[in-house]
């Protein structure tokens, strides 16, 4: 197999690539569209897997469109920048449907509504590495590797972002910025205005007060600040620790160490709609992180009982439970542990997991319990096909058992929280048959 290929782009895979086959093999190749022939280069091989470079587009699909940042195809945060922003849509969708029958044999023919929203300037937090390069300066991290891409600026991030980080990088390639840092979080809240940062350092060399000064200098619009010393595992606080985000009509604390929606735009829609038409005595709120669901759900239920193990996000919800007067039950635990001694089958659960999903046990415990409705809010498709598989009782092997309740789909929509990435956020609304 020679190591330039001639391929016709077939359709584009979870992870951003397109795929192709040639002389018996199944070629992956980044920044290509669907029936495009291209000309490549191979870059590595595994077994009848190829990956491929491509190296001119001799045929282009009518959607290709030219990326609105100099940096695309080389920082590889975005994939789809040189995709109109409907055929990204066309294709997430796609892709999304595709996966949940061939990973989860769901064969849903019903319509998948499509959430959408401006798709640059949306990114309310980003990680910014730094290079150590001669000039220092502040990029991304390829994926899989320990390269960083210096940029100059990221068309997705919020303007307070893009902001933040011009002045950051200013002082990196200027020196100013202590040797000894090794990345920067940044995010801000619902307003665009107020800037929180997480500044990882080897160590300290210098004092506390005189790091925290810089930073006060360089971003006027900061307003709180977490400096880790990794050698001493060693943290500093400078301001509240938290910022306010809000969505729905409600306010929440996040913490520098908690986590929320990305998706600045999308947020209040994502609310609305999970929630949409949910009452009755008992709702669980599983991976509850700051109470973004939480809050929303007393006012529908009765009872809600909170669930998730990250301990700042469960001392947000809390506090946030508290501020706006709600009476919750607030679990620190781990989703798995949860599911395994609960009894009591709720008139409704939440659930929105990480990329990893639930997990066999976990989606077996869910069905046993045999909630009236569930609505699984997922960031991988492949993850979300295996645990549909399972609520729905389509089982992969001919030994898998059957949980004692069976689910069918009522509505399932796709959330484009990341316009221009291959990421797809997909919203399933399950009810117990």
């Amino acid at each position: 197999m020679s190591d330039e290929l001639h391929l016709l782009i077939e359709k584009l895979v979870y992870g951003g690539d397109g795929l192709a086959h040639a002389d018996g093999n199944t070629v992956f190749a980044p920044y290509v569209l669907p029936g495009e022939e291209i000309r490549a280069e191979i870059t590595s091989r595994k077994k009848k897997l190829v990956w491929a470079k491509p190296l001119e587009i001799l045929k282009a699909n009518p959607a290709r469109v030219k990326p609105v940042c100099p940096h695309f195809g080389t920082c590889g945060g975005c994939h789809y920048q040189h995709a109109s922003y409907q055929a990204q849509l066309n294709f997430k969708i796609e892709i999304l449907r595709e996966t949940l029958s061939r990973m989860g044999g769901v064969n849903s023919t019903g319509e998948i509504t499509p959430h959408t929203a401006e798709p640059l300037h949306y990114r309310n937090r980003a990680q910014w590495a730094v290079s150590n390069a001669n000039p220092r300066a502040l990029g991304y991290y390829l994926p899989e590797s320990n390269a960083i891409v210096p940029i100059d600026h990221c068309d997705v991030l919020s303007p307070g972002l893009a902001d933040t980080f011009a002045r950051l990088q200013e002082i990196t390639r200027s020196a100013a910025l202590p040797s000894e840092v090794l990345e920067i979080e940044a995010f801000v809240d619902s307003s665009d205005e107020k800037i929180a940062l997480n500044v990882a350092f080897k160590e300290f060399r210098n004092p506390v007060p005189e790091l925290t000064r810089l930073f006060h200098d360089t971003v006027p619009a900061l307003h709180s600040l977490l400096l880790l010393d990794q050698k001493k595992n060693r943290f500093e606080l400078s301001g509240p620790g938290y910022l306010i985000q809000e969505a729905g009509g409600y306010q929440f604390r996040v913490s520098h160490l908690s986590f929320f929606q990305v998706n600045r735009f999308l947020a209040e829609d994502l609310l609305r709609t999970v929630i949409a038409g949910a009452a009755g005595d008992l709702a669980l709120d599983l991976y509850a992180g700051v109470g973004f669901f939480t809050l929303p759900l007393t006012k529908t239920f009765r009872r809600v009982v909170s669930v998730d193990a990250n301990l700042s996000a469960t001392r947000n919800l809390r506090e946030n439970a508290d501020t706006a007067d709600m009476s919750i039950v607030s679990q620190h635990v781990q989703t798995e542990e949860f599911l395994k001694t609960a009894t009591e089958a709720p008139d409704f659960v939440v659930l929105d997991p990480p990329r990893a999903g639930l997990g066999h046990a976990s989606a077996r415990k869910l069905a046993d319990l045999g909630p009236k409705e569930i609505a699984y809010l997922s960031c991988d498709p492949s993850t979300l096909a295996r645990d549909l598989a399972i609520l729905m009782q389509t089982p992969r092997k001919p030994a898998d058992s059957a949980p004692t309740h069976r689910y069918e789909i009522t509505s399932m929509d796709f959330f484009d929280l990341f316009p221009q990435t291959y990421h797809i956020e997909a919203l399933v609304r399950l009810r117990r048959m």
